[in-house]
Protein backbone atom coordinates (compact mmCIF):
# COMPACT_ATOMS: atom_id res chain seq x y z
CA UNK A 1 0.00 0.00 0.00
CA UNK A 2 0.44 3.78 -0.59
CA UNK A 3 1.45 6.11 2.00
CA UNK A 4 0.69 9.41 1.48
CA UNK A 5 1.25 12.94 3.29
CA UNK A 6 -0.25 16.52 2.36
CA UNK A 7 1.56 19.35 3.53
CA UNK A 8 1.79 23.29 2.40
CA UNK A 9 -2.03 24.00 3.64
CA UNK A 10 -2.92 27.04 5.28
CA UNK A 11 -4.27 30.54 5.15
CA UNK A 12 -4.79 32.67 1.87
CA UNK A 13 -6.65 36.03 0.82
CA UNK A 14 -9.12 35.70 -1.92
CA UNK A 15 -7.42 35.80 -5.00
CA UNK A 16 -4.33 34.65 -3.57
CA UNK A 17 -2.10 31.27 -4.06
CA UNK A 18 -1.21 28.15 -2.55
CA UNK A 19 0.95 25.17 -2.70
CA UNK A 20 -0.10 21.76 -1.99
CA UNK A 21 2.41 18.73 -1.86
CA UNK A 22 1.40 15.08 -1.63
CA UNK A 23 4.51 12.90 -0.36
CA UNK A 24 4.10 9.08 -1.09
CA UNK A 25 5.60 6.27 0.11
CA UNK A 26 5.72 2.30 0.44
CA UNK A 27 4.73 0.63 -2.71
CA UNK A 28 4.66 4.26 -4.69
CA UNK A 29 4.47 3.53 -8.39
CA UNK A 30 4.63 6.40 -11.65
CA UNK A 31 1.78 4.13 -13.24
CA UNK A 32 -0.68 5.23 -10.26
CA UNK A 33 -3.13 7.55 -10.81
CA UNK A 34 -3.07 10.20 -8.41
CA UNK A 35 -5.87 12.87 -7.44
CA UNK A 36 -6.82 15.94 -5.23
CA UNK A 37 -10.23 15.91 -3.13
CA UNK A 38 -11.58 18.48 -0.83
CA UNK A 39 -14.01 18.60 1.70
CA UNK A 40 -15.96 21.76 3.34
CA UNK A 41 -17.74 21.65 6.30
CA UNK A 42 -21.34 20.20 6.03
CA UNK A 43 -20.77 19.15 2.47
CA UNK A 44 -19.25 15.89 0.81
CA UNK A 45 -16.09 15.47 -0.05
CA UNK A 46 -15.56 16.34 -3.56
CA UNK A 47 -13.54 15.84 -6.26
CA UNK A 48 -10.92 18.31 -7.29
CA UNK A 49 -8.26 17.13 -10.11
CA UNK A 50 -6.29 13.88 -10.95
CA UNK A 51 -3.28 13.43 -13.04
CA UNK A 52 -2.55 9.90 -14.75
CA UNK A 53 0.03 7.53 -14.75
CA UNK A 54 3.47 9.04 -15.95
CA UNK A 55 1.68 12.38 -15.49
CA UNK A 56 0.74 12.19 -19.48
CA UNK A 57 -2.91 13.93 -18.40
CA UNK A 58 -4.87 16.31 -16.19
CA UNK A 59 -8.25 16.69 -15.49
CA UNK A 60 -10.29 18.84 -13.25
CA UNK A 61 -13.20 19.76 -11.60
CA UNK A 62 -15.03 23.08 -13.50
CA UNK A 63 -15.24 24.77 -10.15
CA UNK A 64 -10.69 24.50 -10.26
CA UNK A 65 -9.91 24.93 -14.07
CA UNK A 66 -8.14 27.20 -15.32
CA UNK A 67 -6.88 28.22 -11.39
CA UNK A 68 -5.52 24.82 -9.86
CA UNK A 69 -2.66 22.58 -11.53
CA UNK A 70 -1.50 19.47 -10.52
CA UNK A 71 1.22 17.97 -11.33
CA UNK A 72 3.80 15.32 -10.06
CA UNK A 73 7.54 14.48 -9.43
CA UNK A 74 7.71 10.48 -9.62
CA UNK A 75 11.33 10.66 -9.25
CA UNK A 76 10.78 12.42 -5.78
CA UNK A 77 7.31 10.61 -5.58
CA UNK A 78 5.67 14.11 -5.10
CA UNK A 79 2.52 15.06 -6.49
CA UNK A 80 1.87 18.72 -6.39
CA UNK A 81 -1.21 21.35 -6.81
CA UNK A 82 -0.69 24.48 -7.28
CA UNK A 83 -4.08 26.56 -6.76
CA UNK A 84 -4.26 30.39 -7.94
CA UNK A 85 -7.04 33.09 -8.21
CA UNK A 86 -8.31 31.26 -4.76
CA UNK A 87 -11.79 31.79 -3.55
CA UNK A 88 -13.13 31.76 0.06
CA UNK A 89 -15.66 28.98 -1.27
CA UNK A 90 -12.22 26.87 -1.50
CA UNK A 91 -11.82 26.27 2.05
CA UNK A 92 -11.50 23.14 2.71
CA UNK A 93 -9.68 20.28 3.90
CA UNK A 94 -7.34 18.67 0.86
CA UNK A 95 -6.91 15.21 0.40
CA UNK A 96 -4.45 13.34 -1.52
CA UNK A 97 -5.52 10.17 -3.06
CA UNK A 98 -3.78 7.22 -4.93
CA UNK A 99 -5.51 4.79 -7.67
CA UNK A 100 -2.85 2.07 -7.34
CA UNK A 101 -3.15 -0.67 -10.57
CA UNK A 102 -4.75 2.12 -12.53
CA UNK A 103 -2.91 4.74 -15.06
CA UNK A 104 -6.35 7.01 -15.26
CA UNK A 105 -8.04 8.93 -12.30
CA UNK A 106 -11.61 9.15 -11.24
CA UNK A 107 -13.85 11.11 -9.83
CA UNK A 108 -15.36 9.07 -7.36
CA UNK A 109 -13.57 8.35 -3.60
CA UNK A 110 -14.20 5.06 -3.84
CA UNK A 111 -11.93 4.14 -6.99
CA UNK A 112 -9.23 4.82 -4.98
CA UNK A 113 -7.37 2.72 -2.05
CA UNK A 114 -4.81 5.55 -0.56
CA UNK A 115 -5.60 8.69 1.30
CA UNK A 116 -3.44 11.05 3.15
CA UNK A 117 -4.58 12.84 6.40
CA UNK A 118 -5.35 15.92 4.59
CA UNK A 119 -4.09 19.33 5.32
CA UNK A 120 -6.26 22.33 5.93
CA UNK A 121 -6.74 25.15 3.32
CA UNK A 122 -8.89 28.31 4.66
CA UNK A 123 -9.41 31.65 2.06
CA UNK A 124 -10.26 34.88 3.43
CA UNK A 125 -12.29 37.48 1.80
Amino acid sequence: QVQLAESGGGLAQAGGSLRLSCAASGRTSSTYAMSWFRQAPGREREFVGGISGYGRSTTYADSVKGRFTISRDDAKNTVTLQMDRLKPEDTAVYFCAARSGRLSPSRLGRDYDSWGQGTQVTVSS
